[in-house]
């Protein structure tokens, strides 16, 4: 190992180099921080029949699903959240950005390797001369070496410190977009097991109107063979039945597709998968929905979005510091001796002190575009954040909104199935007695089976609607915050 010796004479001229250095250390660093600012407006358009929930965006988002009371969506959600395999992409990402981080952060420190070495050589007689005075000889020795080498950049103008700041944002970013991965993969099972159990009962609907239909045509048969019902009757009731059949068919494919993709977000194969049907009721609960500004601290995709911002303005800062020089310190030490046991003698120490200090004088604009590309992704990000921020109001309002309107059509469905089942008796009756054809039967017994599935697929739109408002708002509150809201 071979090192320069520097005389105690270089330390003032090193100091002197450094000092006007530091003064421009200032220089160079990113622009303040500062969350881009939001126009939030003070409450929602819709009010009832929603509570003011109790946010707070340090508390981990709890199991919003239990609000609706559903063991079997309990159930599934755990599943989901241990065994779905795009959630363990999310957890390796956040993985990976948590440990850049603690590559980013070794800059700020100095780089210390260690060297140790042993050879036996020979040189050759016949190299160029090193003096034309002085003829060459071959020789034949050993070289024992041992070493240390102390690196450290001095981060004066933020590159190191800007770089750390990135990778820092980065990694919040990626543990938000963990959180959103879960938060979607939730609400999408829900909205999937929703949309199963909407189909369950719209199926048992169906199946209960195809028993009917078919009791209706036995009769319709009966009658026909003592010539009291006409060929007609008889040919309508059969394609009634037929039609309601193929619809039942293609409501048992839909059913088959949902509980397959529960299936795949569950980490289970879909031929290994099996829900049974349920025609229990889905009931709905009241909703805890904060104030506007609140969507801003609960959902995680803006936060993500956020922190993008938060590190691409620590990248403005590390590409500006390449206007400046880099400077780097150098320590060097060790011992060099032909025989092992010379090694840690006195005459066979060697060491050096230095710094390096480099700068680019021309690049042919390279640091001017580096900056500008900097910049750019700067306000694309801010652009980015602002976006999502309007999308969550949207999202939010187009729930709450829709709420209201489900409520109102959800009543009126169960009115209008009354009404229809009032109707399909009469009609029945009046056909029986001779006083009416078997035309308004039909068409009753249709309008009656029409209204029992337009109500289950409102009661249906009811629970989807529900899942995709909480997931506007970025997840559920727990139970106590539930429970304080309430007592309000």
């Amino acid at each position: 190992m071979k090192a320069a010796r520097i005389s105690s004479t270089g330390a003032p001229t090193i100091l002197a180099l450094l000092v006007p250095i530091a003064l421009l250390a200032g220089c160079s660093s990113a622009p303040d921080y500062k969350k881009p600012e939001i126009v939030m407006p003070a409450a929602w358009q819709s009010t009832a029949p929603f509570v003011q929930g109790v946010p707070a965006d340090h508390i981990p988002k709890g199991q919003w699903w239990l609000i609706f009371q559903d063991p079997q969506l309990n159930q599934l959600e755990q599943q989901a959240i241990t065994q779905n395999q795009t959630l363990q992409v999310a957890v390796a990402h956040l993985e990976q950005a948590r440990a850049q981080v603690s590559v980013s952060a070794a800059g700020l420190f100095p780089q210390v390797g260690l060297q140790a070495g042993a050879a036996r050589q020979k040189t050759s007689a016949d190299r160029p001369l090193a003096s034309y005075n002085t003829a060459n000889q071959s020789t034949v020795q050993n070289n024992f070496q041992l070493g240390f080498a102390v690196n450290y950049e001095a981060d004066l103008f933020g590159r190191v410190r800007n770089t750390v700041a990135s990778a820092r944002a980065s990694s919040e970013q990626a543990a938000a977009d963990f959180e959103n991965t879960r938060l979607v993969l939730t609400s999408e099972l829900a909205a999937d097991y929703f949309n199963l159990r909407a189909l369950d009962n719209e199926i048992d609907v169906l199946n209960q109107g195809v028993t009917l239909q078919e009791k209706a045509l036995n009769f319709i048969d009966a009658r026909h063979e003592l010539g009291i019902a006409s060929g007609l009757d008889l040919a309508q009731q059969q394609a009634l039945l037929d039609a309601s059949k193929t619809q039942l068919s293609l409501l048992q494919n839909r059913r088959a597709q949902y509980e397959h993709a529960l299936a795949t977000m569950t980490g289970t194969p879909a031929a290994n998968f099996k829900l049974a049907p349920s025609m229990a009721k889905m009931l709905l609960t009241t909703l805890p929905v904060g104030l506007p500004s609140d969507v801003l601290q609960r959902r995680p995709d803006i936060a993500a979005n956020e922190r993008a911002v938060a590190a691409a303005n620590a990248n403005i800062g590390v590409a500006r510091s390449a206007y400046f020089p880099t400077l780097l310190l150098q320590t060097n030490g060790g011992w060099d001796a032909n025989q092992i046991s010379n090694l840690f003698s006195a005459p066979s120490l060697l060491w050096s002190l230095g710094t390096a200090l480099t700068q680019t004088l021309f690049d042919a604009g390279k640091t001017n575009a580096t900056v500008k590309i900097s910049e750019a992704s700067y306000k694309a990000s801010v652009a980015s954040y602002r976006q999502s921020v309007l999308v969550a109001m949207q999202e939010v309002e187009d729930g709450m909104t829709g709420l209201s309107i489900l409520n109102d059509a959800g009543k009126q469905a169960n009115a209008s199935v009354r009404s229809s089942q009032r109707v399909l008796d009469l009609a029945n009756d009046r056909y029986t007695g001779g006083l009416d054809t078997y035309l308004n039967v039909i068409t009753a017994q249709q309008t009656l089976l029409n209204n029992q599935r337009q109500a289950v697929q409102i009661n249906g739109q009811q629970m989807l609607t529900s899942v995709y408002l909480i997931k506007a708002m970025g997840g559920g509150w727990d139970s106590s915050e539930d429970s304080k809201s309430n007592r309000r």
